[in-house]
């Protein structure tokens, strides 16, 4: 896993650092997405703040990963497919939120339908939430 984190780094041209090696790291071993507060929380090397805000602020301008929002307001954040680049994010799939245990879900399998939408209006960006009950819940 060391190799993938450094080419992906090399690969967005950004510089190869322990905050974005580790931080990188937890998206990669998570099968949800993660908050801030998580990302702060399962770091063995405690990172600030402004470092981990920074890191995934980076992280999406690049196109590494995508937020999802919450029923809270709260974001969520989640790896990019490998069609996603700098500036274009490609995640058009559904996220599914457990409402027993908070986990949020990417359902890459599930892609959500082309809207067409009347003439003059342009779509940047589709987002569905499904809430419900995970398979690890039921």
């Amino acid at each position: 896993m060391p190799e993938q984190i450094t080419e992906l780094l090399r690969k967005s041209q950004l510089s190869v650092t322990d905050s974005r090696k580790k931080i990188l790291e937890l998206f990669l071993q998570s099968d949800s997405a993660l908050a801030h507060h998580d990302i702060e929380v399962r770091t063995k090397e405690k990172f600030d703040r402004v470092t981990v805000y920074r890191t995934l602020q980076t992280f999406m301008d690049k196109g590494i990963i995508h937020t999802i929002p919450t029923t809270d307001n709260s974001i969520k954040y989640a790896l990019c497919k490998d069609s996603c680049e700098q500036g274009h994010h490609h995640d058009d799939h559904v996220h599914f939120i457990c409402s027993l245990c908070g986990t949020t879900t990417c359902l890459e399998e599930i892609h959500i339908p082309e809207i067409k939408l009347p003439r003059g209006y342009k779509t940047t960006q589709t987002e569905v939430i499904v809430s419900g009950i995970c398979k690890l819940c039921s």
